[in-house]
């Protein structure tokens, strides 16, 4: 089919093998009883809320009716009403949508070569590792229960340092501490993490150190610690105003993590503050490892743009499946916008780019003729013979 005759949102929607996908709906079960309404047509549902920025269910049926003649290219019969959209939401397992999204990911990801600075110079692979909490209405949302008064989900992923994506996320409540989700996780050996202090956890840093992985993090302001060398820092770098190795004296931390650390203080001038970064490595420059830990800004931008752009603070379903499967749907429209943002030969703002494909979502022209060249030069207007020729 010629990518004219089709909207962009259909282009979109084809870097999504069906195979693939129906491979998923067959693995979790999730067509039986469907009603038509399959889950195809609940994902591409979802991923229009999300690439459209309509906030409600009668947006998203409305929306897709006005597609008419379209929804075909979009693998849809036809558009789907409120209410059936919300009984899917409650009742359809949301695990089909994470699987959908870790499916793109290992497609996506390794096709994104793009190398950094810093990984490329020390030939390692980074990890970048946060969470961030996702506010609820405890009223509407009586399951997240977080504090007293106060609903929340919990999004933890790790970014890969090379291309900007996650290649590990997980939705949880907003009580599960960052430490208990990371101590599931395993990292490659020679590999980096970095992480704040939330991830301090000295039992979990040995098993890291003893793993061979290298984290850079920051030291806790009430650690006991003895110092046993200190390092002439380079004047090139006025930011580096000390490095040190040092031991965990306390009772418990020098048993949990007995080895040797070195602690390098920084001087963060946009923040105005001093900063007290920990790491196992030993012989990298001071400025290596501020410049690691100063890299830990990816991760927060990329919650932000995801907070910003995506529906992530409104839902349109009150039941923890539904809000799990729009959470789930949003980090996939992150992935496709991010690919498209990263292979286009246009340099897109993130947010720039989500803006023009949401006003010309439906505009039947080349995908990636349009990503590459979003702003088609005027032609010059024939010249204008004289009335005296």
């Amino acid at each position: 089919m010629s990518t004219v005759n089709i909207s962009l949102f259909a282009q979109l929607l084809q870097l999504i093998e069906r195979n693939s996908f129906d491979k998923l709906v067959k693995e979790h079960n999730t067509d039986k009883h469907n009603k038509g309404f399959n889950t195809w047509s609940h994902f591409v549902s979802m991923l229009f809320m999300q690439l459209s920025g309509v906030s409600s269910l009668r947006d998203i049926s409305n929306g897709l009716r006005s597609a008419t003649g379209n929804l075909n290219h979009l693998g849809l019969v036809q558009s789907p009403s409120k209410s059936t959209i919300s009984y899917q939401n409650k009742h359809r397992d949301y695990n089909v949508f994470m699987d959908l999204f870790y499916s793109l990911l290992d497609k996506y990801e390794p096709s994104l070569a793009r190398r950094r600075k810093y990984a490329r110079r020390l030939k390692r692979k980074i990890f970048i590792m946060d969470s961030s909490i996702i506010p609820l209405s405890l009223s509407l949302f009586d399951w997240a229960k977080f504090r007293t008064k106060k609903g929340a989900l919990k999004l933890h992923a790790v970014l890969d340092y090379d291309t900007g994506l996650p290649s590990y996320a997980c939705i949880t409540d907003g009580k599960k501490h960052d430490v208990k989700e990371a101590k599931q996780l395993m990292f490659p050996s020679d590999s980096v993490l970095v992480v704040d202090r939330a991830y301090v956890d000295y039992a979990w840093l040995n098993n890291l150190d003893s793993s061979g992985v290298i984290f850079v993090t920051r030291l806790k302001s009430n650690a006991d610690i003895e110092i046993l060398e200190s390092f002439l820092t380079n004047e090139k770098h006025e930011h580096i105003l000390s490095d040190q190795d040092i031991k965990l004296t306390g009772f418990y931390t020098i048993q949990k993590y007995p080895n040797k650390l070195r602690v390098v203080k920084v001087y963060d001038e946009q923040n105005d503050q001093y900063l007290y970064l920990l790491t196992n490595q030993m012989f990298w420059t001071a400025d290596t490892i501020s410049q690691l830990y100063k890299a830990r800004w990816d991760v927060e931008v990329f919650f932000k743009h995801l907070k910003q752009l995506f529906r992530v603070k409104s839902f349109v379903g009150t039941s923890s499946n539904a809000v799990r499967i729009q959470m789930w749907c949003s980090m996939i429209g992150m992935l496709l916008i991010r690919f498209l943002k990263i292979k286009a030969e246009y340099k897109w703002n993130l947010s720039n780019l989500i803006s023009f494909l949401r006003m010309n979502i439906f505009v039947k022209i080349n995908l990636w003729k349009w990503v590459n060249n979003p702003f088609k030069k005027a032609e010059k207007p024939p010249p204008q013979k004289s009335l005296f020729d």
